[in-house]
């Protein structure tokens, strides 16, 4: 008798191995976010409720989503090493340069405030404490550089997702844990990513991808420092591949464990909008499946799409932008529903669970930025608006047509039936990928700045021509090098065989042998082009690559390994040797992953930020036990107040600035007589000693040199630039003069 471990055949295969840990992180990231919400909203985000809470999510939802999966990935024990060590490489790497953006100047120490606030007070919003400062004031303001004031209180800017995740490294190792869960979530990426590529390309080119993409510098920089745009991809490519299991285990129940999904030469069935059922050929998930299983055997195939679309939802609770990134699913959903009503009931039996979790999940999000993030969502307005309006136009579109399916389904057959059309949909994405790749000589994309926000982004993007001695136009945005941005990070031969691979396959589809890849080409597709035509962001960089993170960089390799995989099929059809056929392929791998460590080459061994956090506990020691900050400046009023309040666990505002940069001397004066009659502290908080000498005896409480980001314009980012941080501070004489 063979026992246990020794016994091989009762040990997982490499492949299930391979599909188990590539959605582990997606679950774990899903179960936690939907037993912390409702906490939060209730005002109960501490550990003793949290973390039960959360293992019991994070248990169901890898029951459902891991139980009884049929063999959906072929792989070898050293394929699942390579993607592991990848991962794990990654993680370490990120962790070891891990940055420390504490000071508020850009959107990751927004962020991590937000977290250092869930982490020790567990609830929202955040009071103004203006009872420390002896009541409310004209000259006394609360908000502050990512911070608006709403209904009386303090509410952060952003979206609470990913907060709260950051929020479990604070709870387990306070702000030094906080900043290392951004190299975990980047290693999990990895995972998630190469789960994909095993799925849809084949597990001998998940290795591959996973170390493609581990190289490219945003993705090198978003997994440093807290960014959401990581988690964000976790849920979005998680959610492609549950459904594509979802699929799978549909199939199961009718063809049989055992079979192998996933055959390059025989890719699946073809969409089939004939009334009634029938068998159609090829092995592979998708929409068209014609499969008569008996339905009490595929509630495990109805409950996997009903996660993977609650997955997709959930990507709104991370990013506002996850409502345009999940557009693509409402419409795939809709079409299950249509093949459904069109006859094809097998095929569509995963519609109905896979809109309803998309819904759940979307809602979650959508309540949270209401009750939560609602400054953030008017300061939005002028993009959400449109957003919002196309979301319901689609799901109009979507509604009605799957309500005239069965009316649809012979118009579509006669137009799938038109001889050039395949060509012509290939053709259509070689147009629109050279059309990104020409503006820069067809359009120069500028914005007049008409807000205040408008004319600070006019004065940054000014000061950044000048260093870099450009021509001075603050209204230029630079979007119309998108698609060049693109070939900086992944290089040329990623994107010229992603826009190969995504012709086959556009061909493919209405041919209808690559079904299984309808979604995934969808969602890459859609998000790359509204990405590449409107960033939405300062054009800096590497700033304004994190905009690329989320599904435009892992979407393309992903592309381009399947180009290379069908490149290598077509050689061995083709007559060609095997060793022709390895040449290929290992020149291939040398061109995917040469320029990527190329560009990230000069900032890859460069960590930014460093120092903040002692500087920050430095500056907060200083400061006396029962002390009511008053910040008397404006950059410091922009970057402290919240770091003050969150970190240093004292009240904090800031006066009423004029043109000086500098408060009026009375009101300081009568607010620190206020402090003063409620038994406490005043302190006065400015960036230099002689905007505080009138007041009292200064006091250097940060003096921090360190390295920042590069800001870039035109060309890929290749150093750092210095930081300087300095705070004075002063106990104001009682006798000041007014």
């Amino acid at each position: 008798m063979t026992i246990g471990w020794l016994d091989r055949t009762r040990r997982p295969s490499a492949g299930r191995v391979l599909a188990v840990v590539s959605v582990v992180p997606v679950l774990v990231l899903a179960g936690w976010l939907l037993a912390g919400l409702p906490l939060l909203l209730l005002g109960w985000f501490r550990p003793l409720a949290a973390v039960p809470l959360g293992l019991v999510a994070i248990a169901l939802l890898c029951r459902y989503g891991l139980r009884r999966l049929p063999e959906i990935v072929e792989a070898t024990a050293w394929q699942v090493t390579g993607v592991v060590a990848v991962a794990l490489a990654s993680g370490i790497f990120n962790g070891l340069l891990h940055g420390e953006q504490l000071i508020v100047r850009r959107d990751p120490a927004t962020y991590a405030q937000y977290g250092i606030w869930l982490a020790r007070n567990g609830s929202l919003p955040v009071p103004f404490q203006d009872w420390a400062f002896g009541g409310t004031d004209p000259a006394l303001h609360f908000d502050s550089v990512g911070f608006y004031v709403s209904d009386g209180a303090v509410v952060p800017q952003f979206m609470p997702g990913a907060p709260m995740l950051h929020v479990v490294g604070a709870w387990l190792g306070d702000i030094a844990g906080l900043l290392l869960v951004p190299p975990v979530l980047g290693a999990a990426a990895v995972l998630v990513l190469a789960g994909v590529v095993a799925r849809l390309a084949g597990a001998r080119w998940a290795p591959l991808a996973a170390l493609v993409f581990a190289v490219c510098l945003p993705i090198l920089y978003t997994s440093r420092t807290t960014f959401s745009e990581i988690p964000s991809l976790v849920l979005l490519f998680g959610g492609l591949a549950l459904l594509y299991d979802a699929e799978a285990r549909l199939r199961s129940h009718t063809v049989g464990v055992g079979d192998s999904p996933h055959r390059l030469s025989d890719p699946g069935p073809a969409l089939d909008l004939n009334p009634g059922p029938g068998l159609n050929p090829g092995p592979g998930p998708g929409p068209g499946l014609g499969l008569g299983g008996h339905p009490a055997r595929t509630g495990g195939a109805r409950t996997a799409a009903a996660l993977a679309g609650l997955v997709f939802g959930l990507a709104v609770l991370i990013r506002i932008d996850g409502l345009r990134d999940v557009l693509p699913v409402l419409v795939y959903a809709g079409l299950l529903i249509a093949l459904s009503r069109a006859g094809n009931h097998d095929g569509g039996r995963l519609g109905v669970p896979l809109l309803g979790g998309l819904a759940a999940g979307t809602g979650l999000g959508l309540a949270a930025a209401y009750l939560l993030s609602r400054p953030y969502l008017k300061y939005l307005s002028d993009s959400l608006i449109p957003l919002l309006a196309v979301c319901g136009a689609v799901v109009v579109l979507t509604v009605v047509a799957a309500v005239l399916a069965p009316w649809l389904a012979a118009p579509l057959r006669r137009m799938a039936g038109v001889g050039r059309l395949p060509e012509i949909a290939a053709g259509l994405v070689v147009l629109v990928a050279a059309a990104f790749a020409a503006r820069p000589w067809l359009e120069t994309v500028i914005r007049p700045p008409v807000t205040s926000g408008d004319r600070m982004t006019a004065q940054f993007i000014e000061g950044v021509q000048q260093v870099e001695r450009l021509p001075l136009d603050g209204s230029r945005l630079y979007y119309e090098n998108s698609a060049h941005w693109v070939i900086w990070y992944v290089g040329l031969p990623v994107a010229i065989m992603a826009t190969l691979a995504a012709a086959v396959l556009a061909r493919r589809l209405v041919t209808g042998t690559a079904p299984g890849w309808l979604l995934p080409l969808a969602v890459i597709g859609w998000t790359t082009v509204t990405t590449l035509y409107r960033p939405g962001i300062t054009p800096d960089h590497p700033w304004a690559a994190r905009r690329l993170v989320p599904v435009v960089i892992p979407g393309l390799i992903l592309l381009a390994v399947w180009g290379l995989s069908w490149a290598r099929d077509r050689a061995r059809r083709s007559g060609y040797r095997q060793g022709v056929r390895r040449g290929l392929v290992a020149v291939g791998a040398v061109l995917f992953l040469v320029p990527p460590v190329i560009t990230s080459g000069g900032t890859a061994f460069s960590p930014v930020d460093r120092g903040e956090l002692a500087a920050v506990e430095a500056m907060c020691a200083a400061l006396p036990p029962r002390a009511s900050v008053l910040v008397v400046e404006r950059v410091t009023a922009a970057r402290f107040t919240q770091v003050v309040r969150g970190v240093c666990g004292l009240p904090a505002a800031r006066l009423t600035i004029y043109r000086s940069d500098l408060p009026r001397a009375a009101d300081v004066a009568r607010l620190a007589a206020r402090v003063r009659s409620v038994g406490r502290t005043p302190v006065l908080l400015a960036a230099e000693s002689r905007q505080l000498s009138r007041y009292g005896a200064p006091v250097h409480i940060m003096n921090l040199r360190t390295r920042q980001d590069d800001r870039s314009l035109i060309t890929p980012p290749n150093g750092t630039w210095s930081l300087a941080a300095d705070v004075w501070m002063t106990v104001p004489r009682a006798n000041t003069d007014t």
